[in-house]
């Protein structure tokens, strides 16, 4: 497995470890709880194994091209490891209310699969661009591992916040 998703998938796991249903579903007004969390970075995993089944069944690179915007975007992601605050997530991968069972159980998993896609990819259509992020634009299978280590990482912090909000209550 990638060093990177590897470290996301055991960072995602010391976080939540021994938190109770009640503390994953605890949060302050207006701002997502751990467990919505924890679904959003669930999706998003998903979203990226159906893309890569997508793209692997076209046999070619899925990417449109990259922007200005993409390019900057990518710099700050990728380049300088910031996740810019306040950004709407994408209505695919924003919570529906999956159970939290599910998403403990699952969610290293998918990392695993999600990984396993990327390197299809790698391996068939080599080190170039291969996908599209529907923020960052065009990404290759490394870019794609990067993306979801940063993104996981920033809302790792904020689970640590909640719960750390919690334990002082």
């Amino acid at each position: 497995m990638d060093r990177r998703l590897e470290k996301l998938k055991t960072e995602i796991a010391i976080v939540v470890d021994g938190m109770s249903a009640e503390q994953l579903r605890a949060h302050p007004p207006g701002k997502w709880c751990a467990a919505e969390i924890l679904e959003h970075l669930y999706l998003t995993y998903t979203g990226t194994i159906k893309a890569c089944e997508r793209t692997a069944q076209a046999n070619r690179p899925l990417v449109s091209g990259t922007s200005w915007r993409h390019r900057a975007r990518k710099f700050l992601v990728l380049g300088l490891r910031y996740m810019p605050p306040g950004r709407e997530a994408p209505k695919n991968t924003r919570p529906r209310g999956l159970p939290i069972e599910k998403l403990l159980a699952e969610i290293g998993l998918k990392i695993v699969e999600m990984d396993e896609n990327i390197s299809r990819l790698e391996q068939t259509l080599g080190p170039g661009l291969v996908l599209d992020h529907p923020i960052l634009g065009s990404l290759t299978a490394a870019q794609w591992r990067k993306f979801h280590l940063v993104h996981g990482l920033h809302h790792i912090k904020q689970i640590r916040r909640l719960r750390q909000e919690r334990t002082a209550t």
